[in-house]
Parts: C-alpha cells; structure tokens; sequence
C-alpha cells in the first residue's frame, strides 16, 4: 500500500470540496483550484477527510494513488494558507523591479528581461543597499508557482564558480575551485 497515498487528508475549516466526473474542486478563503484525476483512483470525501483510493494493485495505480493525494494535499494546503517562493539574484548589478504584474530584471544582459506574471501570483520586489535584491513570488496555486519561479531562475542559473545568477533563498549551490586549485 503507498504510504503516501493511504494517509487521509483533513479539510480545515473554510474550505469545502466537491468531487464529481473525476473532478476535484476545492474551494477556500484565498481561490479556487481544480484538478482531474484518472479512474485508477476513487476520491471520497467523509467526516471532514479527502480519502483516495485506488481499485487494483498494478504499478501505475500505485503510482498513481500517491500522486493524486499529494496534489489534493497542496490544493487544500494552497487555498486555506497560500505558498511562497523567493528567488534572489547574486552578482554585480543584477536588479529586479517590478510595475504592477510585469517584472523588470536587469541580469547582465543587453537588455532588460521583462515578463509578464501571471495574474494568480502576487510579485513583490525587495532591494536593500547591500544586499541582494529579492524577487518573493506568493500563490495559492503550487504548480502554477513553481513554474513562475523555475521559469525566472532558468534566465540566469547560478554558475559554479562565483555562485552569480538566480537562485532560491536557502538553496545551497555546489561550487568549484577555479583553475589556481
């Protein structure tokens, strides 16, 4: 049995869940979010718990029945409390700005990037002399933020050597020694 995917998920108050047509639509104080799921997998809601299940034992089933829990998981997570990402830009002039949902970012190109956010995340900017300036991405949508966020890091990875281009608060970089070690 997945250990996953056998684990039932409590529903917070504020939040109310409705599934019908392999269709899960969770409804909280901060949106609403819909996920299809496969007929691999049955969702019951019962006594104020999302329960999923899965019919046979096959190994996309099983696959399958963790997957499903995990994204109802981040839908009830998502609507009731919300996530956050930071990305930061470490190196010598690199800026970000932001104009309502269009954000600027100065990456040592020879031009600006700017791109138009998605209407469900909220973009916030943070630029402090001497330190690095912050771009802190919030949504209720855990998919939809992570593809923001990975999307404005892949304009400018960190490099290995000097740890310069954009990269999330707290991720730890492998670095390498340079051509003197």
């Amino acid at each position: 049995m997945s250990r996953i995917g056998k684990n039932p998920i409590a529903i917070p108050a504020g939040v109310t869940i409705e599934v019908n047509n392999s269709i899960v639509t969770v409804k909280g104080k901060l949106g609403q979010l819909t996920q299809n799921y496969t007929n691999n997998v049955t969702v019951k809601v019962e006594e104020g718990q999302v329960i999923v299940e899965r019919a046979a034992d096959s190994k996309q089933e099983r696959a399958q029945h963790g997957l499903f829990r995990a994204l109802i998981n981040n839908m009830i997570a998502g609507v009731s409390n919300g996530f956050t990402k930071e990305l930061e830009l470490v190196g010598v002039g690199y800026r970000a700005s932001n104009q309502g949902q269009k954000l600027d970012l100065a990456l040592g190109f020879s031009h600006n990037i700017v791109l138009e956010i998605a209407s469900e995340v909220t973009l916030e900017t943070i630029s402090e002399k001497g330190k690095n300036p912050i771009v802190k991405l919030t949504s209720f949508d855990k998919q939809l933020l992570g593809q923001v966020a990975a999307k404005i890091r892949g304009f400018r990875k960190p490099e290995p050597y000097k740890g310069k281009g954009v990269k999330f608060v707290g991720e730890v970089l492998r670095r390498k020694a340079g051509k003197s070690a």
